[in-house]
């Protein structure tokens, strides 16, 4: 990693209360200690320690000219867009760019694979998070015949050195891949068609990629056999547990990039102006329905 601190030592992230992360050994771990759900008092605890620390990884973020790239992939309902959310709900969406690309135009489809991706990597001051990146081709477009064999295995020949090139010029890059167990994402699919707030989550793309869930197996083994790198490594994310898996992942970004606090300006709310000559206008606004 590139990025280097002086002075104040590099802060590490506040431990999420009650959770342990589970490195991946073999086979692909899908739960997480503890054995118990986390409550939600218990949850908003740890969570908000987090937060208060993205908010000092933000400041530092700017003040530096850092430039973070954060990718995450994973099975479908393995709660990407959950821990996305997470780490995004208290930070600034200006620092905090979140990158979900649709379907690629015919354009798009005639360039270089990687072209439409690298425009969007983080400039000076920017955390740039994927939900769901170049490593499309790995995934869905291989599983469900978007992409040719041949086109799938030049991808990840050549995404090394193109991740290579990435953290040479400065970028600190993570992965994360969420794993859910079947039983889980059957859940998960299932609450889909019964909650109204889910339904938009909904597509004949998801239904289709459940049924290939050994095609999938197959094709991210093969995926971190040639990506899985010493400078761009996956990092696995069991997910079974939503509470759990965003408090792991925010832990784990905040425990990887060398951040450290910044002195602030001591504030104090200004007196405000006087009335003066200012009269309210009996004008007649369009006041909203008080429904609650």
């Amino acid at each position: 990693m590139s990025l280097k601190t002086k002075g104040k030592k590099a802060r590490a992230a506040p431990d999420a209360e009650g959770v342990e992360t589970v490195a991946a050994t073999g086979t692909v771990p899908t739960t997480a200690k503890p054995e118990g759900d986390l409550s939600d008092k218990q949850y908003a605890k740890a969570l908000k320690k987090l937060h208060v620390e993205l908010v000092t990884l933000q400041q530092w973020v700017i003040a530096t000219g850092a430039k973070v790239c954060i990718v995450f992939e994973g099975r479908d309902g393995a709660g990407k867009g959950g821990t996305i959310k997470a780490i995004t709900e208290r930070v600034s969406p200006r620092v905090f760019r979140v990158m979900a690309l649709p379907a690629p135009s015919e354009r798009e489809k005639s360039q270089m694979y990687m072209q439409r991706y690298l425009p969007l990597l983080p400039a000076a001051g920017e955390v740039v998070i994927f939900d769901r990146s170049w490593y499309n081709r790995a995934g869905v477009e291989r599983v469900m015949g978007f992409c040719t064999p041949k086109q799938a295995e030049h991808f990840l020949a050549g995404v090394p050195p193109v991740e290579k090139a990435i953290v040479d010029s400065g970028v600190v890059l993570l992965k994360y891949w969420l794993e859910v167990s079947p039983e889980e994402q059957t859940r998960r699919l299932k609450s889909r068609f019964q909650d109204g707030r889910k339904t938009w989550k909904l597509s004949p793309m998801d239904l289709k990629s459940y049924n290939r869930w050994y095609d999938y197996s197959r094709a991210r083994d093969a995926m971190f056999q040639a990506t899985d790198t010493n400078f761009a490594p996956w990092r696995v994310a069991p997910s079974d547990r939503k509470k759990n898996v965003r408090l792991n992942i925010i832990s784990d970004i905040l425990k990887s990039i060398p951040y450290k606090e910044l002195p602030r300006e001591k504030l104090k709310v200004p007196a405000r102006q006087k009335r003066g000559d200012y009269v309210e206008p009996a004008y007649p606004y369009k006041v909203i329905a008080q429904v609650y």
